[in-house]
C-alpha cells in the first residue's frame, strides 16, 4: 500500500497555522469542556501492486492480473477534552473495515488476501476559527491497532500461512472542518490517514473519510450581568450668582408686578452600566446570544418613560491579540448592542452612538495579569472584556 505525502504535508501545514493562531486572535474567554462523539464513513486503502508481485514471485509464480477492493464502511467513537479555543486532546476507538486483493497467476492459480483493522488512538487536536460557527481542524496522534489477515491460494499458488495477526503502534494525521450547530452539538467532516501493519513486516496506508456528531458538556456559560457597575455621575450643584446691587428705579405708582426670572433647569442625569462580554456574546464572536438579548431588553425597559439626550455604547477587549483585531471586534460588538437597542428596545437610532475602543481602556492595572495567553491570564483579564452603556438625559 502506498504513502499519502500530500495529506502529510497538508496536516503539518495546518498544525503550523494552528500554533500561530492564538498569537494573532482575540482570546475573549476560557472555552474548555469535555465532549463525546461518534462518526462513520468510508475507509480507502491505497493499492500497492509491487508488493503483491514481489510476494507472488517469491512463491514461484508470476502475476497475470490483480484486482483490489480497497473501500469499506468504517466508524469511530471518541471522547476528549477541549483545553481552550485552539487545543484539545482526544481518545478513541476506530474500525477501518475490510480491504484486500485478488490476483491470478501463471502457472494457473489465484491468490486472494483480506485485511481487517481496528484499534485505539490518542490525538492532539488543533482548532482554527474561520467564522463564528465554522472552524478548521488538524490532528496528529498515535494508534495502537490490530491487523488480521486472511490469505487463500488455489492452483499453482500455495499459501504457507493462511492466517496472520499483528498489533502495532503507528502515527496518524488528519484534517477537517467543524461546524457549531449549537452550544451542545457540533458537526465534523474529516479525513484521517492511518499507518497500519500488513502482518508481513510492512505497512499499509488507509484513509478514513467520516462525518461525526460531537456533544460537548458545559460548553456555553450562563450569561449574567457583570457585578461591576460604574457609579452614577452626579452633577455638581450650580454656583449661586452673586446678589445684585440695589438699583433705585423710579416707576409710576401703577407699575406692573415685577417679573421673576425662571431658574435654570437642572443638569441632565448620567447613567453608566457595564456588561461582561461573556454575558452578551459567545467566545470571540459579535453575535448576541439569547441571554445577552434578554439582558439588553431589561436595560431598555428601564429607560421607558425617561427623557435622555444620548446613549453611547462602548466596546472593550483585553490586551491579548493584535491591536487591529481587537479594534474590529470591539466595534462589531458595540454595533451589535446598538442594533438591538434600536430594533428590539425601540430607542431612537439618532440618539445612539456605537464606538469600539479595543484594548485602550482596560479595567485591570498594568502590573496585573502578566504573561502569555494562559487560562489564568485569560481569566484575570475578564474585567477588560466588556460593553459599557452610558445614558445622558433627564426624567
Amino acid at each position: 500500500m502506498s504513502q499519502h505525502p500530500k495529506l502529510h504535508l497538508l496536516a503539518l501545514a495546518a498544525v503550523a497555522a494552528l500554533i500561530a493562531a492564538p498569537a494573532q486572535a482575540q482570546s475573549a474567554a476560557s472555552d474548555s469542556y469535555y465532549y463525546l462523539g461518534i462518526g462513520g464513513g468510508q475507509s480507502r486503502a491505497s493499492a500497492d501492486d509491487g508488493r503483491v508481485n514481489q510476494n507472488l514471485l517469491g512463491a514461484g509464480v508470476a502475476p497475470l492480473d490483480i484486482q483490489h477492493h480497497g473501500r469499506h464502511s468504517a466508524y469511530k467513537v471518541f471522547g476528549g477534552y477541549q483545553f481552550n479555543r485552539y487545543w484539545g486532546a482526544e481518545l478513541g476507538f476506530f474500525k477501518l473495515g475490510r480491504y484486500g486483493f485478488d490476483a491470478t497467476t501463471v502457472p494457473a492459480g489465484t491468490l486472494s488476501g483480506e485485511y481487517r483493522v481496528q484499534g485505539m488512538n490518542a490525538d492532539l487536536v488543533g482548532t482554527l476559527p474561520l467564522t463564528e460557527n465554522l472552524s478548521a481542524l488538524g490532528r496528529v496522534g498515535v494508534t495502537y491497532a490490530r491487523t488480521r489477515a486472511e490469505f487463500n491460494g488455489t492452483g499453482a499458488v500455495v499459501v504457507a500461512n493462511p492466517s496472520a495477526s499483528d498489533r502495532e503502534a503507528n502515527a496518524k494525521v488528519g484534517l477537517g472542518l467543524q461546524y457549531a450547530i449549537g452550544s451542545s452539538l457540533l458537526l465534523r467532516g474529516e479525513v484521517e490517514n492511518f499507518r497500519v501493519s500488513d502482518t508481513q513486516g510492512k505497512h499499509n496506508q488507509v484513509a478514513m473519510y467520516s462525518v461525526s456528531l460531537v456533544m460537548p458538556f458545559g460548553r456555553a456559560p450562563t450569561a449574567s450581568r457583570t457585578a461591576y457597575v460604574a457609579p452614577a455621575y452626579v452633577a455638581p450643584a450650580p454656583v449661586p450668582a452673586p446678589a445684585p446691587q440695589p438699583v433705585i428705579v423710579v416707576v409710576p405708582a401703577a407699575a406692573a408686578a415685577p417679573v421673576v426670572a425662571a431658574a435654570p433647569s437642572a443638569a441632565p442625569e448620567r447613567r453608566r452600566v457595564s456588561y461582561s462580554a461573556a454575558s452578551l456574546f459567545g467566545f470571540d464572536q459579535s453575535a448576541l446570544r439569547p441571554e445577552g438579548k434578554a439582558a439588553l431588553d431589561t436595560f431598555a425597559g428601564e429607560l421607558a418613560g425617561a427623557r435622555f439626550d444620548k446613549v453611547t455604547v462602548e466596546g472593550h477587549t483585553d490586551r491579548l491579540g493584535s491591536t487591529a483585531y481587537n479594534q474590529t471586534l470591539s466595534q462589531s460588538r458595540a454595533d451589535a448592542v446598538k442594533s438591538h437597542l434600536v430594533t428590539a428596545g425601540r430607542i431612537d437610532a439618532a440618539k445612539v452612538t456605537a464606538v469600539g475602543l479595543g484594548e485602550t481602556g482596560p479595567v485591570t492595572l498594568p502590573d496585573q495579569c502578566k504573561g502569555a495567553a494562559t487560562a489564568q491570564v485569560i481569566a484575570c483579564l475578564q474585567p477588560d472584556r466588556r460593553v459599557v452603556i452610558e445614558v445622558t438625559g433627564s426624567r
